[in-house]
């Protein structure tokens, strides 16, 4: 039995509140269980010195958590000085979940930077910040398409992402902090509204994982994305 006294193969409950902040084109609270994440897409008319006069766009991210997301305090990265490896890591991979999907050229010489702000933290952050930012890059879109900023629609697909693992010698989808904490395995898999595959992160924290167990792992990341995405179609629908 789960902790969460969920099924293997059974999802924390998934929300999306789209337009928190009032300021932001594009903004997106996004909750898997216990762990929420807010996300901020901001749209600007500017491009890192290396890409301009290219005639393509970028998409790029940052992500931070709150110093009381987690159960003790943590020091902000700011007043360290200097983002962690870890925080590097998954803003990166949020920026290339993202970009996989958007047709550049298409968005024009401008960035669209997207925010991922960990409010409460339980497991599973960085899953939940690229399905969020999604919604969050969505609408950041449609507000450049009601101001006829753009001829087409640069996004091309959905991308969600959703971890996976080996708790107490079970595959089990959607992992908190009690999970993850003692896996086995732990995966994160980030994948396409098409089921096409952008990103896997796997490691084995205890015991190797074997080639059924990384299948069986497989088929629970292609259900939970697939239903990640269809949450996603009716937030913005």
């Amino acid at each position: 039995m789960r902790p969460s006294r969920r099924a293997n193969d059974e999802m924390r409950s998934v929300t999306f509140e789209r337009g928190l902040s009032r300021h932001a084109e594009g903004s997106c609270l996004v909750k898997f269980g216990d762990t929420h994440v807010l996300v901020t897409a901001s749209l600007e008319e500017r491009l890192p010195p290396w890409l301009k006069n290219q005639g393509r766009g970028w998409v790029t991210a940052e992500y931070g958590m709150l110093p009381r997301a987690t159960t003790e305090r943590t020091r902000r990265e700011a007043t360290a000085g200097r983002p962690s490896g870890r925080t590097l890591e998954i803003q990166r991979l949020v920026g290339r979940s993202l970009r996989t999907v958007i047709n550049l050229e298409a968005l024009g010489e401008r960035q669209i930077t997207i925010d991922c702000d960990v409010i409460q933290a339980d497991g599973g952050t960085r899953t939940a910040a690229i399905t969020g930012a999604w919604i969050a890059l969505h609408d950041c879109i449609a507000w450049m398409k009601a101001r006829s900023m753009l001829t087409g629609n640069p996004l091309k697909e959905h991308v969600a992402a959703v971890s996976c693992g080996i708790f107490k010698g079970e595959p089990v989808l959607d992992l908190d902090y009690a999970e993850d904490s003692e896996a086995e395995t732990d995966m994160n898999f980030v994948m396409t509204g098409a089921g096409g595959i952008i990103e896997i992160q796997g490691t084995a924290e205890k015991t190797p994982f074997s080639e059924a167990e990384l299948a069986a792992l497989m088929a629970l990341a292609k259900k939970g994305t697939a239903r990640l995405i269809e949450l996603q179609k009716l937030a913005v629908a």
